[in-house]
């Protein structure tokens, strides 16, 4: 019995201490997820718990005190004194931001366009109170002014026009702006129309005109050259032909020079001869040196000439009535 009470005591002792580990792990687990809790909390928790808060630069906090606007901290460190009510409410930033807004419209000619504004704006120091108590979404509020100005702007131009007038709608979107959103506390820094895209089908129907014109443009200009090449062409044939006929008249004026003096001074240095006995004989030679020419050609076809005492006369008589003529003419 005492061997088996032992037991029981050392079974019992055993349980005890075990259970005071397991209740000190659970102590331990309890603290260490107690001090990650706390190490988790935002900095800015932080300090106000501990009564002072840090500003960064070019950001502006608001304070508050018991839910009422109290007062515009600038960057630094402030004393937040929690217990007398006093909080901070938000932080507002002073950068410059930027929000891109697409805008679906119109132009007067019946071309869906989509309008891609930048607007660039930033919160004012002085009105900081109003640019954080006054507007619940400040995107959402710039948003709807572009698209009211833009939706009345673009209706009133052409495509084209909208190209090319798209500063003077950055300029009325910056006025409209600029009237509304200083009563905020918000400065438009720069708006600007960045993107104009017409539908696709449009851009490919522009396309298609601007490379009809050009095409256009290019055959016009490809029938003028050949207008002037063809003038060009018709102009130097036709000085050609004249110089070959000055060269022929010539030519035959010199023909005919030279068997007058060949004549007269055959005439004159063989007694009892007549120019008539003179002309035959050169014709004559002339008519064996043409057949002997044809004979060397190597590039000639068959002639046919008639060729006898009679032929040759006839062919004299043929030369010199044209000679005679060619005399009279000139």
């Amino acid at each position: 019995m005492s061997g088996g009470g032992c037991g029981s005591g050392g079974m019992g002792m055993r349980n005890i201490r075990e259970f005071n580990e397991a209740l000190q792990r659970k102590e331990v687990l309890f603290l260490t997820t107690l001090l990650g809790s706390v190490l988790e909390v935002d900095n800015s928790k932080m300090g106000q718990a501990f009564g002072c808060i840090q500003v960064d630069q070019s950001t502006i906090a608001i304070r508050e005190t018991f839910g009422k606007f109290d007062d515009v901290l600038e960057p630094g460190c402030h004393c937040l004194p929690w217990c007398l009510g006093s909080q901070v409410a938000g932080y507002l930033s002073l950068r410059v931001q930027q929000l891109d807004v697409r805008c679906e419209t119109k132009t007067k000619d019946n071309v869906f366009v989509t309008v891609v504004a930048s607007i660039q704006y930033r919160a004012l120091a002085d009105k900081a109170s109003d640019a954080f108590y006054k507007l619940s979404n400040t995107r959402e509020q710039i948003q709807a002014y572009v698209f009211d100005v833009i939706r009345a702007s673009v209706p009133k131009l052409d495509l084209d026009s909208t190209f090319e007038q798209k500063n003077d709608i950055a300029k009325a979107v910056e006025d409209e702006l600029e009237k509304a959103m200083s009563a905020y506390g918000y400065e438009i820094v720069q708006t600007l129309i960045v993107d104009i895209e017409p539908d696709v089908h449009v851009k490919r129907a522009m396309n298609e005109i601007n490379a009809a014109a050009r095409m256009r443009v290019a055959a016009n200009e490809k029938a003028e050259a050949e207008k002037i090449l063809q003038i060009k062409r018709a102009e130097g044939d036709a000085e050609s032909k004249y110089l070959a006929g000055l060269g022929i008249a010539r030519q035959r004026q010199a023909i005919v020079d030279g068997l007058r003096d060949s004549v007269l001074a055959f005439a004159e240095n063989v007694p009892g001869t007549t120019s008539k006995d003179v002309m035959d004989m050169v014709l004559v030679t002339q008519y064996f040196d043409t057949m002997k020419e044809i004979g060397a050609s190597s590039k000639t076809n068959s002639v046919f000439i008639p060729h006898g005492p009679g032929a040759v006369k006839d062919i004299t008589s043929q030369i010199r009535d044209g000679l005679l003529q060619g005399s009279r003419t000139q």
